[in-house]
């Protein structure tokens, strides 16, 4: 048989020293748990809104995306591919109040938003599109625009483009120019940019994470990104861009016209005249700010439809339909229902019970059995 190890006798040194190494522990507050589930507040909120051409035939599949990219820009095929040839793409969107981030893959084409799509859809965010693969060229003023992988491009919707990409994969990030406020005129000039360098790479690290988290994003968090995304984006254009020019004058007044149309979307008195007067422009100028929204009567019809649609499809909003069109300035109801329904191509109600509405809703079989499509999203963002 073996020994037996020897037995260890704690001292009394021992025993004191033991003790004092509990009472040192306990001296301090037991911490919360540190694993995930510990930290979380409520459940992931965003549900993302999926659309594929893959599941068509292929002599649909580019008519289908068309149809569904409408909104944004006029798309072509190639010279040397035609639809028979199939266009398998993904589009996945994710609203996040005041952002909306696109998943996008889709073959080789040509895009543009025309002066003409301008008055038509005269959305003016701002947009972030990060290439996972492919190249993309886009030209603004005769000016181009050459993206790659690893790069960030910045554009906004509100002036006309036109391009074509390759085969790619790509991550856009949508946002309200209200969300910039006086910044949106720093951003004017830094138009159709590239954007690279140390502040553009911690901007690339900080959408790729979130991405990453969005399947478990809770409501407490949108706001906070959208707010970082918005000083991010602001900061990582150079303060020498920012230079004292014509352009940036009228960029300038456009910016101090959007927010006091915004501010008195309810009221009566929101006419051209009380425009100028607030902006101290003659009515010639104020209508050339606006001619590329399709006037300012326009404009502000636009806004107040959007608020609208806004407050008829938000569940918690219990206010009668007569009591929202009152709220973003209509005088009749009679008026408001028609110009509603011409705008948007259903009625109020309609779009307070979308279920009531069913496919076909946005006028094309391609389109998903839902009344929200990227399009209704794009310009009901932040409204």
């Amino acid at each position: 048989m073996g020994e037996s190890p020897p037995r260890v006798h704690r001292t009394d040194m021992d025993e004191r020293n033991g003790a004092g190494a509990a009472m040192e522990r306990r001296r301090w507050p037991r911490g919360p748990e540190t694993g995930t589930e510990a930290f979380r507040k409520g459940a992931p909120v965003l549900k993302p809104l999926k659309f594929s051409t893959r599941s068509l035939p292929a002599r649909d599949q580019f008519g289908a995306w068309q149809d569904y990219m409408k909104p944004l820009a006029d798309l072509r095929l190639p010279d040397d591919v035609s639809t028979g040839h199939g266009f398998p793409a993904d589009h996945v969107a994710w609203n996040l109040g005041k952002v909306l981030i696109v998943q996008q893959r889709a073959p080789a084409h040509s895009y543009e938003r025309s002066a003409i799509k301008l008055r038509a859809s005269p959305i003016d965010h701002w947009s972030l599109g990060l290439l996972r693969s492919g190249q993309s060229w886009t030209e603004v003023d005769r000016r181009v625009a050459h993206n790659v992988p690893g790069k960030a491009e910045l554009r906004t919707l509100g002036y006309p483009f036109r391009g074509r990409i390759t085969e790619a994969e790509s991550l856009i990030f949508y946002m309200p120019r209200d969300l910039f406020g006086d910044a949106s005129a720093i951003l004017d000039d830094a138009n159709n940019s590239i954007r690279s360098g140390n502040l553009a790479r911690l901007l690339i690290d900080y959408v790729s994470s979130v991405e990453a988290s969005l399947c478990s994003l809770v409501a407490e968090d949108l706001p906070g990104i959208a707010q970082t995304l918005r000083n991010m984006m602001t900061v990582s254009v150079p303060s020498g861009a920012h230079k004292p020019t014509a352009d940036h004058q009228a960029a300038g007044l456009m910016e101090r016209a959007r927010r006091h149309v915004h501010q008195h979307l309810a009221s009566p008195e929101l006419t051209p005249d009380s425009l100028c007067q607030e902006l101290g422009i003659s009515r010639t100028r104020l209508y050339q700010l606006f001619e590329s929204s399709g006037g300012v009567l326009h404009y502000i019809r636009k806004k107040r439809l959007l608020a609208a649609h806004a407050a008829l499809s938000d569940p918690a909003n219990g206010q009668r339909i007569l009591e929202i069109a009152e709220a973003v300035g209509f005088d009749t109801p009679a008026n408001f229902s028609r110009a509603f329904k011409a705008e948007f191509g259903y009625s109020p109600r309609d779009a307070r019970d979308p279920m009531s509405l069913g496919r076909g809703a946005f006028g094309n079989a391609h389109l998903p059995e839902s009344t929200e499509t990227f399009g209704s999203w794009l310009e009901t963002l932040a409204n």
